[in-house]
């Protein structure tokens, strides 16, 4: 192999004073991730638990917000092997560091598209409810779930071929991606922010963008509500996101320049420097949706045998439902209406023709 790149956090450090702050780096990338894993398993647990137990008719949302935390979960269950690793040394083989990596980018591919999918859905939801409408009654959802699934990990592919066991700090590590040459790194790395950062999120932009004068004129307060908290979603995962895609780019930057340049060595220390932190804030983005949700109900009033998050799923699901009914009620109204004034006209014009009639017959009684 003619290169090894940073993987999912580091790279080597070569000089006594990188050392000391990559034992630094580790240290808080231990402390994040403990955080995450205390967070967020009981909490995404909590959201899948109360979904499937509580929530009988789900709508649209709530199934997306049930396979986003499925997917949130299976990443945030490998922390504590991660952290072992970081404070000490991968234990396992090149075929378990392959596979976990793989299956948390197969996750963080379906977290992505699982939240572009409901925003999707909130933009058609207010800017195109009848087409909704129509997309509910098809069912279609279950075929999209299984399409973003199996895309997920067929995306995840290259992380099989590239993702090796390295050396850092003396220590045996699952954190590199080795690439046969500049151009398949280039091409692997273009690939993986386009299609897990730059199209998804163009597309939320987009969707967000003409609804942004819509959800402030909004009427409904519940439509609002569920609308905000989508778009705190998509928000906070993008800022978490944002680090390692700027990491991914700066590493395409630092291909095009030559190996020895001193702007070559500057760049390669900021990349060094963003690796852990940009790995961190990955985790961050799986632990911070269970926190939304409980933020947001709040607002919920709670029992001992009915608590808030309940109510929260049960509110988007009826939302999502009395939003469907509305819209065939007020179909039904209007067709209902044409009905009504075309009898009305039929009757009028039946009325009028009979005036003619009598009219006529008198003119014609009095010239005789």
């Amino acid at each position: 192999m003619n290169g090894t790149g940073g993987g999912s956090w580091g790279s080597k450090w070569e000089h006594e004073e990188d050392q000391d702050g990559a034992y630094a780096g580790m240290l808080g990338a231990c402390v994040i991730l403990a955080v995450c894993f205390v967070v967020g398993v009981p909490g995404n647990l909590l959201v899948i638990w109360t979904i499937v137990r509580h929530v009988k008719k789900r709508s649209h949302t709530v199934l997306v917000i049930l396979h986003l935390a499925v997917a949130d979960l299976l990443v945030l269950v490998t922390l504590p092997l991660w952290i072992y690793s970081l404070a000490h040394s991968w234990v396992f083989s090149e075929a378990v560091c392959k596979a976990m990596v793989y299956i948390i980018n197969a996750c963080m591919y379906a977290s992505v598209f699982l939240i572009t999918i409901m925003s999707v859905e909130r933009f058609l939801a207010i800017r195109y409810p009848f087409a909704l409408a129509s997309w509910r009654r098809k069912q279609a959802l279950n075929k999209v779930l299984l399409i973003v699934w199996v895309a997920s990990f067929l995306l995840s592919i290259p992380v099989i071929v590239t993702q090796v066991l390295g050396g850092n700090l003396g220590e045996e590590q699952c954190l590199f991606r080795a690439y046969e040459s500049n151009i398949q790194e280039a091409v692997i790395l273009l690939f993986e922010t386009l299609m897990g950062f730059v199209i998804p999120f163009s597309i939320l932009l987009v969707c967000y963008g003409c609804l942004f004068s819509r959800i402030a004129q909004m009427s409904l307060r519940s439509k609002k509500k569920s609308t905000v908290l989508i778009a705190s979603v998509v928000v906070l995962f993008a800022l978490c996101w944002i680090p390692h895609h700027v990491e991914n780019f700066l590493s395409l930057v630092l291909l095009t320049l030559q190996e020895n340049s001193q702007e070559a060595k500057t760049l390669h220390s900021a990349v060094e420097a963003m690796t852990i932190v940009a790995g961190a804030l990955v985790f961050v983005s799986s632990t911070v949706n269970p926190v939304l949700y409980v933020f947001a109900a709040r607002n919920f009033r709670s029992s001992l045998r009915d608590t808030g998050i309940q109510k929260l799923f049960r509110h988007l699901s009826s939302t999502a439902t009395g939003e469907g009914n509305k819209e065939l009620s007020y179909v039904s109204r209007r067709q209902s209406s044409q009905t009504t004034t075309s009898q009305c006209c039929t009757e009028s014009k039946a009325q009028i023709d009979l005036l003619v009639d009598i009219c006529n017959n008198a003119a014609t009684q009095d010239i005789v």
